[in-house]
């Protein structure tokens, strides 16, 4: 008896402490076409935690690893809204194709806590319309001041009000007691930064009562500076004139040197910071300045070796990484990675095929609105100039196999190739090792004939960097195109010719 009730205890253990999220629901007058996406809303990187399609009519379902219990964003038709998560929560949201998820319905397990999320982010724009701010930064101190003590004390009767009604979650109420303090210590920076050009006044420095102001909200920093990317930005808006400053009086013979390693430099310099909040702004910083698309190969090294030896916690460190991968793809020199592969007939198909041979992955979706007639006219020619000297495997990340055999055969019928299926489409193996999410689609990646990665990812056929290593690896030489004369063709539209405003999508199940 007691080994089956310890089986017991270990089992409802194992359930409580899951992290997984379950989320279903309808989306009314939706697309097939579109996706759901899941964001951690509070963490250094935004990469999606799911990709999640509709079916005709408009229904959807997945589950995704929660990385912690707090603020996450949906993703629709380019447009976001937050719903708050927890691990282990079954969760159904539902709603209409021209307000989602701007407006949604929430039931099941996180229902009360997200009810009153959503009503205290309406009373915050009812309210915000009818403050003028812009009146109150341009006043003089003590009424902006006394102003911004009005605000918080309104906006926080309204949070205790809710709370009474709604009942959420502690963790909850507290993230929205400290989300009044950071909107409202942006605003006081904000006075701080502006007010002295706004009223002619360039020798403005800000009083004691409002330092101190600043003070009482600044009272919950290590909280605030894992769970809301606003005061992060907040806190870098307050370091910006001294970090300038050590920025001028350090750069002096050191070039190439990358904003992330400046900022790092100056960081070491802070013994006032805690190194929570060192790693949370470091890694801000890396994100706006030095992880894109266009980062040469010796700083994609530099931040590597950054994450590497400044970053202390191993979350944001790995979440770092994983963005840097996404952004810029895989090492240069690095062995391609192999992954389950099927072509149409349902046999196995491994990359290392190609081997003796450089070969081009180009990774696409039915789903994607730059398919069709925006992509494939330039890969069919890329593929017809470079066919005799290199292969080309084309990777299907749709969600079913059935929805690949679609739409590789409307897609790409006549373009030379092998045609390949990811199982589990956004959730394959190949799209987990490749980095490849729903905003890099269509993406391409160039291998060399050892099975080497050659070259970054590259979202564009055109850019003169990919043709390029194209050239390099196969011996041949693209012909070039006169920028004018390409502006001049695409303006010459033939006028009785029918037009399209969007990309046509493939047929969809």
């Amino acid at each position: 008896m007691k080994k089956y009730l310890l089986l017991f205890i270990i089992a409802i253990f194992v359930m409580s402490c899951s992290k997984k999220v379950e989320v279903k629901g309808k989306i009314t007058g939706s697309s097939p076409l579109e996706r759901i996406e899941f964001v951690e809303a509070s963490g250094v990187g935004t990469l999606p935690l799911i990709n999640i399609g509709l079916d005709k009519d408009g229904n959807f379902s997945g589950s995704f690893e929660a990385p912690k219990d707090g603020m996450y964003v949906i993703n629709y038709a380019n447009k976001q809204n937050l719903i708050y998560l927890e691990g282990g929560q079954k969760v159904n949201i539902s709603g209409n194709a021209m307000t989602f998820p701007n407006e949604y319905v929430i039931t099941g397990d996180a229902k009360k806590n997200n009810d009153f999320l959503t009503a205290s982010q309406k009373f915050l724009g009812d309210y915000g319309n009818k403050i003028d701010l812009r009146q109150l930064m341009a006043g003089d101190e003590a009424a902006f001041v006394k102003g911004m003590q009005k605000v918080e004390a309104d906006i926080n009767k309204n949070v205790d009000d809710l709370a009474a009604k709604n009942n959420p979650s502690k963790a909850l109420l507290n993230w929205k007691k400290n989300d009044v303090k950071v909107t409202i210590l942006n605003l006081l920076a904000n006075y701080e930064m502006s007010h002295g050009t706004m009223a002619g006044n360039p020798s403005y420095k800000a009083s004691k009562a409002l330092t101190d102001y600043e003070a009482k909200l600044d009272n919950d920093k290590e909280a605030m500076v894992k769970t809301i990317p606003l005061y992060r930005q907040y806190l870098l808006v307050k370091m910006t004139p001294d970090f300038q400053k050590y920025a001028e009086a350090n750069s002096k013979n050191k070039t190439g040197i990358t904003t992330s390693e400046m900022f790092a430099k100056y960081l070491g310099t802070k013994k006032d910071i805690s190194q929570t909040a060192k790693d949370y702004l470091l890694a801000f910083v890396m994100a706006q300045a030095d992880i894109h698309p266009t980062t040469t190969t010796a700083n994609i090294d530099k931040i590597k070796k950054l994450i590497d030896t400044d970053i202390k916690d191993a979350t944001i460190k790995s979440d770092l990484l994983k963005m840097q991968m996404a952004i810029t793809g895989l090492k240069i020199g690095e062995a391609a990675p192999e992954a389950a592969l099927v072509k149409q007939d349902g046999k196995a198909y491994k990359l290392s095929e190609n081997k003796g041979k450089p070969y081009m992955l180009f990774f696409y979706a039915s789903w994607n609105p730059y398919i069709g007639e925006a992509t494939v006219p330039v890969l069919k020619e890329v593929v017809n100039f470079y066919k005799s000297k290199m292969n080309f495997v084309f990777v299907n990340v749709d969600d079913t196999k059935d929805q690949f055999i679609k739409t590789s055969n409307s897609l790409l019928k006549g373009i030379p190739g092998v045609n390949v299926y990811g199982e589990k489409g956004m959730e394959s193996e190949i799209a987990k090792k490749y980095g490849v999410y729903g905003f890099k689609l269509p993406c391409f990646v160039i291998v060399d004939k050892d099975g080497k990665i050659a070259s970054r990812s590259f979202v564009n056929l055109g850019e003169q960097e990919f043709v390029t290593i194209l050239d390099k690896l196969t011996g041949l030489a693209a012909p070039k195109v006169d920028p004018n004369a390409q502006m001049q063709q695409q303006l010459q539209i033939d006028p009785t010719a029918p037009q399209s405003a969007n990309p046509q999508p493939v047929p969809t199940k």
